[in-house]
C-alpha cells in the first residue's frame, strides 16, 4: 500500500510520480547497487513509479548523456541519482549536472547538508548533493551512501516531489 510519505503539502493531492533512478559507480553492478535498490523500494512504497534505471560510470559525458535521454523522455518526471557527489577525483556527478541544469534548486544541497550535519557531524560538508530543473524535469544528485538515500528520500524528495512537479508547471 502506498505511504505517501509525510507530504507535508496536502493541498496538492497525491500524483503518483515517474522517477527515473541512476547509480554513479565505477564499481556497483546490478547485483550489489544496494543504494539503487533502496530508491527503487522507496519509490515504489510511496506509491510512485519506477520509470527506469541504470548504472553508469562517473563519468561526466555519460552521465549527462543518460540525464538528457531521460529528460526528454515524456514519461520521466522525476531523475535520482545516487553516487558520485563526493571530493574524490572521479566524483563527477554535480558536473554533469553543472552542464544540464537551468535552474538549480540550492536548497535542495543546503538542507541535506544540514540534516546530514545532524547525524554525521562535519563530515556532512564534504556531500556535493544538489537538484536543479531541465525542460521541466526534476533531478536529485545524492550521495552513494544508503544512509543518505534514505534521509534524502524520506525528509525531502518524497515529502515535496508533488508540490515541485506542480510548482514547476505554474
Amino acid at each position: 500500500m502506498a505511504r505517501q510519505t509525510d507530504r507535508l503539502d496536502m493541498s496538492v493531492p497525491f500524483q503518483p510520480v515517474n522517477i527515473a533512478v541512476m547509480t554513479v559507480s565505477d564499481t556497483r553492478t546490478e547485483a550489489d547497487d544496494r543504494s539503487g535498490d533502496l530508491l527503487a523500494a522507496r519509490i515504489a512504497e510511496d506509491g510512485h513509479v519506477l520509470a527506469d534505471r541504470a548504472i553508469i560510470t562517473d563519468d561526466v559525458p555519460k552521465i549527462i548523456e543518460r540525464l538528457q535521454s531521460w529528460v526528454e523522455d515524456p514519461q520521466i518526471d522525476v531523475v535520482v541519482t545516487t553516487g558520485g557527489t563526493g571530493l574524490t577525483g572521479r566524483d563527477s556527478t554535480p558536473e554533469a549536472f553543472d552542464a544540464v541544469v537551468e535552474k538549480e534548486i540550492g536548497g535542495f544541497g543546503e538542507l541535506f547538508r544540514m540534516l546530514s550535519y545532524q547525524e554525521i557531524g562535519p563530515a556532512a560538508m564534504m556531500s556535493r548533493a544538489m537538484a536543479g530543473l531541465i525542460e521541466g524535469s526534476i533531478l536529485f544528485a545524492l550521495p552513494g551512501s544508503q544512509a543518505a538515500v534514505e534521509l534524502a528520500m524520506q525528509k525531502l524528495i518524497l515529502p515535496q516531489v508533488g508540490h515541485l512537479l506542480a510548482e514547476r508547471s505554474r
